[in-house]
This record gives structure tokens, sequence and C-alpha cells, in this order.
């Protein structure tokens, strides 16, 4: 703090720390603390929580005449004339110190009268470390498992956290849990998500749908398997499973053809006919038996054109039906640790492009008929009767084949799988 020569602070300074041990504070009510002067503690107090020097003038416009009484009684004498009432800063601290009211000046005055001041800088400067102590957990998760580092920076950059849980306390808490889930991510074998949660967060409900944690979870495990955009309970219950936590062991499904391993599946592939698996099935008994080679279709026409014109004789086929299910990729990994050779075809077009994606993400397969050679092959030899449908929705990257996205890109033409059937089954006869 500035000091005069006789040891005093200079008029206007701000105290590095006011004590009131000194001040009058009978006299200084009297004085300063009057409701008519109140305009000018407001302002004086203002200008200290803004961290700004107590110099210069303060204005009020149309004063009553005994805000102009108060100010005369203050600095005993008229304040001047004019229709507005302007009082400097410094003669106000003058006189305080001068009448020994507030020897240490008018910012101890007006801290007597008001309660302590904190400078906004100050309570800036608090909030924000309070803020980094908040996503502390974040920096932990990555330092263990850099995989999150993108989605940690999201997190902190997007607001999400601060919107679900409001004050840093709350979102440290929340985020300590969240980091606390994805660290142990995927698990293997699935287990329920329930029962995980009650043993990594200490409640069986923690991960509800709804809850701040299951919200900012779901999204940190997205990022991990990079399981595709969606809504609704299906594509939840899915996300959730592709990280081994299962919400519904029966309802998500994955249509097969002719595999084996199970005396259900023998039985069926016995026949020739479609069998739909369930999540609690592959849990539990998965197929024993791996074949070297394991086609997978993205509709299931391609599969009932298969069991309807092979029976038998069909090798083994999987359907995807769409996105895949936590049941297909529970089947899917199982068969690739096994050993087969896994080989996809789906639809030419950009949400077929972007399923191939997102299982490629998960489970390594090899192209079936699903380059960009074998989309320029399609084009020509689709059926002049049936017309072609353009390309719609945003363009993906292909990383199997990138020339396949180029492709598309070019043509700007959907394939659907369903044009390619003859193409497909001749495969499966073993045939060229």
């Amino acid at each position: 703090m500035e000091l005069t020569h006789d040891g005093h602070a200079a008029p206007g300074a701000v105290p590095e720390r006011v004590t009131h041990a000194t001040v009058d504070v009978p006299r200084l009510r009297r004085l300063l603390g009057v409701p008519e002067l109140e305009w000018l503690v407001e302002r004086v107090r203002g200008r200290l929580v803004a961290g700004q020097p107590l110099i210069g003038a303060v204005s009020l416009a149309t004063p009553t005449p005994g805000q102009r009484s108060a100010v005369e009684r203050l600095l005993a004498r008229a304040p001047g004339g004019g229709r507005s009432l302007t009082v400097r800063l410094e003669v106000v601290d003058a006189v305080l110190r001068r009448s020994g009211v507030s020897p240490d000046g008018l910012a101890a005055a007006v801290t007597a009268l008001t309660g302590p001041v904190t400078p906004l800088a100050q309570v800036r400067a608090e909030e924000d470390a309070a803020w980094d102590r908040a996503y502390a957990p974040l920096g932990a998760l990555i330092r263990d498992r850099p995989e999150f580092a993108a989605w940690a920076a999201r997190v902190r950059a997007d607001g999400v956290a601060r919107r679900l849980s409001r004050t840093p306390d709350a979102v440290h808490t929340l985020l300590t849990g969240v980091c606390a889930a994805l660290r142990v991510l995927p698990v293997e074998p699935a287990v329920s998500l329930a029962a995980f949660a009650a043993r990594v967060l200490g409640s069986a409900h923690a991960l509800d749908d709804g809850t701040p944690q299951a919200t900012l979870t779901l999204s940190g495990i997205r990022e991990l398997t990079g399981f595709g955009d969606g809504s609704g309970a299906e594509w939840r219950r899915d996300a959730w499973a592709s990280a081994g936590l299962l919400k519904d062991e029966l309802s998500s499904t994955v249509l097969t053809l002719n595999l084996r391993g199970t005396p259900a599946l023998d039985w069926m592939a016995g026949e020739g006919e479609p069998s739909v698996l369930t999540l609690r099935q592959l849990i539990r008994r998965p197929p024993s038996v791996a074949s070297p080679v394991v086609r997978i279709c993205e509709n299931p026409a391609v599969l009932a054109a298969a069991a309807d014109a092979l029976g038998p004789a069909c090798p083994p086929l999987i359907c995807l039906q769409g996105q895949p299910s936590a049941a297909a990729l529970a089947l899917l990994r199982h068969l690739h640790g096994n050993g087969s050779d896994l080989r996809y075809h789906g639809d030419f077009d950009w949400g077929g492009l972007r399923i191939a994606g997102a299982l490629l993400r998960r489970v390594p397969w090899r192209p079936w008929r699903y380059s960009a050679a074998d989309y320029r092959a399609a084009l020509t030899a689709s059926d002049p009767e049936l017309p072609l449908r353009p390309l719609t929705g945003a363009q993906t990257r292909t990383p199997w084949d990138p020339d396949l996205a180029e492709a598309l890109a070019e043509a700007g033409i959907r394939v659907e799988e369903e044009r390619e059937l003859d193409l497909l089954l001749s495969d499966l006869r073993g045939r060229p």
C-alpha cells in the first residue's frame, strides 16, 4: 500500500488489508452511514469490488435536498451548485482521516459500514480455481487412459457437466463417478449394468436412464467403442452393451443362418433355417464351433434368399439388420476370437458405409464384394428396369477402401444390397 511521508495511507489508495479497530463506528454511521449517502457508499463499494482506486469524482443526478445536506455535513462545506451532486473521493478520504472517524480512510470506513469486500478479480480467480478442481478427475483419467483425451476436452469445452450439475463441487462429484466407471471399461465378459453400477459407483441405480452419470458415462463409452449416433431405449441398450454392460439380455438379438456349435444351432443348420440368437444365449453358451469363414450381410432379404436358395448347403451367414446390436457384436467378437475370418457386405450408400465403419471399429472384417471396384461393377450391372436412386445424407469415410467413398461421391448413386442378390448367392454357392 502506498504511504505518505507521515506513515498514513495515501488518499484514495486501496488498502491491502483493512482493519476496523480504530474506526469510530457510531460517529461514522452518523456521518457517512445515513440513508441520504447510501448512493455514495454504494459507489465506493463498487470501486472496491472492481479493484479500482478511490480517486476522482462521483456524481448523482437530480439529488434531493436531504442528499445535498448530507454531503454538506460530511464535507463541512457546501458541495457546490448545479443540477447534479458531485463529490471527490479524495476529499471524503481526507475528511475521514483528519476527523479520526476512520484514520485508515474511506476504504476502511465503507468496509466497516457494509462488511468485508472481496475484489471481483479475486472472486473470479477463486471461481476459476474451483472449476479447475472440479474437472481434475478428467485429467487423472486421461493420464491412465489417453484414448479418452478428446472426449475429456469436449466435456470441458461444451459445458455439459456444468449444465448437468451446476456447481463446482457437484461437477467434481459427478466426474469422479463417471471417470471411475470409464477407467474400468470395457468389461469382459459382459455384466449387468446395474451390478456394475453397484460395484463401481456404490448404487445399482447410478447409471439409470436420465441420470447425469449415465449421460456422461454413455458419451465416454461412445468415444471408447465408436458406437454411432442414435436415440431411444434400444440404441442406449446397445451402446451400453458395446462396452460390455447389459441392460437387457433378451431384447438384443442377431439373425443367423447355418451357424453350429450348440444343439439348437446344429438342428437349425441341419434344416437350413434362420435362427434368432439372444444376447443371453450368446453370453451363457456361445457357439463352440467357429467356421474358417463367416459372411456378414446388412439386410434380412439377403439371408432369407440364401435360406430359400441354398438351405443347409449355405455357408454360415450373419445378418446385422442395420446397426450392429449388442448380440451381433458379442457373436462376431466370439467368432473372430476363435479364428473365423469375417467378410462383410452392405448397402452402397452413406448409411451402409457408416454401419460398416462402426462395425470395423469394434470387430475386424474384410470386404465381401464391398470395394470401390465392386461398387463400379454394380453400377454397370444394374437392372435397367429397376431405377437407381440418388445418394442422400452426409458423406463418410471408408477406411477398408478409401477409394470407395470417393467412388460413391463421384457417382452419386446408391446400390442396395438386394440388387446384388444373384452375385452374393453365387459366392455362397462357392461359384464365381
